[in-house]
């Protein structure tokens, strides 16, 4: 194990001091699971950029072309106030996209 001298603003430290003592930890163990988590989501995030670099975009297409395109069941839904308010600009697959080109013309003659 090894030791950290680190200055804080006197505010900062009080603040620290107060959650983890509401959370019934040492100031020093808050401070070492703040930086775990903070170090997690980097590191994934570098992980996922990793992970897509490799990635086969029109396999990708491919299998998300064999899911229908339906609303999703309720529980499964987006809350309301996380919705864009403009659905023109959600993504979409290319796929998707090409297929809903493919069905407009019919549904316009029906």
């Amino acid at each position: 194990m090894s030791s950290l001298s680190l200055r804080l603003p006197e505010s900062l430290h009080q603040k620290i001091r107060e959650l983890a003592k509401r959370d019934a930890i040492s100031i020093n163990q808050f401070i070492a699971t703040a930086v775990v988590e903070k170090a997690a989501v980097l590191l994934t995030a570098d992980y996922l950029e990793e992970r897509g670099r490799h990635a086969d975009v029109r396999l990708f297409d491919r299998v998300l072309s064999r899911v229908p395109d339906r609303a999703p069941v309720p529980a499964d839904g987006i809350p309301t106030q996380l919705q864009q308010p403009d659905k023109a600009r959600q993504p979409t697959s290319r796929a998707r996209r090409k297929a809903r080109t493919r069905k407009s013309p019919r549904a316009a003659r029906a």
